[in-house]
């Protein structure tokens, strides 16, 4: 298509959509045939389903709304929705790894066509009404890519065989700082996204919380002391865990963060690259919750509240690891769910889920803001996600 005819607006988010989705299958390039397909555990999903997934999202929201849009294959919208109830029916999540038909090279296919027909829309004078959608299309899109690397870490690291993605030797990087604890004085703080750049509805509506005196680590916790936490019983001692999280760690016999193995009684970890020797000053990663919170309570501390992590987010380096809060994971004063299928983006995940606040290795570049609230379920780890602490 003819980019320098389009107007700078529409050039930049043009430009912005093709390193988006650019980026994606060259997160993929790596992987053999056998690897697109594997879903070891419901949580993660085939790489393969990704790239429809994410390809669906456009086709779906915004080129499906063209009268004159004819779609790549009727039965992808059921294949690669997600979680959309109010858009159509859809496969049972666990059965995603079920899916050796459409065979990859089809769904490469698919987000051809899916571009080709986007690059008609910037082309045309219907762009204007569709540029939020594509906003939040390329930011889903970008959550995605995280997915997509957390999942095939996952599909990898539990290959028993410990094959290499691609030399990735920034998940071993050291804490370039020594540990000192940053003062933040009490007093009334705003909380929550307050510029004109892109957020998420759950980023809304910013307002004021009041904030006690508190101390908080301008590092990360590193594997050396979470081996002294191993070595201490940390795993063995029921007082420093919450009842549920005792349960989990007695039910599925944890003993130490995910991919880490003790060959010839020295710890190893499963990186992108291969089966590594724990580096001692790099940030723990791959722990949950549970995890988290054992660990502060070992150390007579605990983890930050995500309003807490916010107001000192810009005393401290942030970014290596998603780093866990005491927070839930609750709507914000006057948070309001938007209407049709992106009101199910954010709102309906607020239950039963704690905050973790930053970035990690694998979150995209321009996608992180000190803002931004992700959420998981107490028990998950594959994330790549870590803590500070607070006293």
């Amino acid at each position: 298509m003819e980019v320098d005819t389009l107007p700078t607006s529409s050039k930049t988010m043009l430009n912005k959509f093709l390193s988006v989705r650019g980026l994606t299958e060259e997160l993929c390039s790596p992987l053999l045939a056998e690897d697109y397909v594997v879903q070891p555990i419901a949580d993660v999903s085939p790489p393969k389903w990704h790239l429809g997934h994410t390809t669906w999202f456009f086709e779906e929201f915004i080129l499906s709304k063209q009268k004159k849009y004819k779609r790549f294959n009727d039965s992808f919208a059921f294949v690669f929705n997600s979680y959309y109830e109010s858009v159509g029916e859809k496969i049972i999540r666990t059965n995603r790894g079920n899916l050796t038909r459409p065979v990859t090279s089809k769904v490469y296919e698919y987000r051809a066509y899916v571009n080709e027909h986007m690059f008609k829309l910037f082309n045309s004078s219907q762009l204007n009404e569709f540029e939020y959608l594509i906003e939040i299309g390329l930011n889903h899109e970008q959550q995605h890519q995280e997915l997509l690397q957390m999942d095939i870490k996952y599909i990898l690291g539990n290959n028993p065989l410990f094959p290499s993605y691609r030399q990735n030797p920034i998940e071993q990087t050291p804490e370039s700082e020594d540990k000192s604890f940053l003062n933040i004085k009490e007093g009334v703080y705003t909380i929550g996204h307050s510029t004109d750049s892109f957020c998420y509805d759950n980023e809304l509506n910013n307002h004021k919380t009041y904030i006690q005196n508190f101390e908080i680590s301008n590092t990360l916790i590193t594997n050396e002391e979470w081996i002294e936490f191993i070595n201490d019983g940390g795993y063995k001692n029921f007082i420093h865990w919450h009842s549920e999280g005792w349960t989990w760690v007695n039910e599925n016999k944890i003993t130490a963060p995910l991919y880490w193995h003790k060959i010839n009684n020295q710890w190893q970890n499963y990186t992108l690259s291969g089966l590594k020797p724990v580096n001692k000053k790099a940030p723990v990663n791959h722990i949950s919750y549970y995890e988290a919170y054992a660990f502060a309570e070992w150390k007579k501390m605990r983890l930050p509240t995500e309003f807490e992590w916010e107001v000192a987010s810009n005393k401290f380096t942030w970014g290596k690891a998603w780093e866990w809060t005491q927070s839930a994971y609750l709507p914000y004063p006057g948070f309001k769910k938007a209407d049709g299928a992106l009101g199910e983006y954010n709102g309906k995940f607020m239950v039963n889920q704690m905050v973790l606040r930053g970035a990690s290795i694998a979150t995209p570049k321009n996608h992180s803001r000190n803002t931004y609230r992700n959420f998981f379920h107490p028990h998950l780890r594959w994330m790549y996600s870590g803590l500070r602490l607070v006293k």
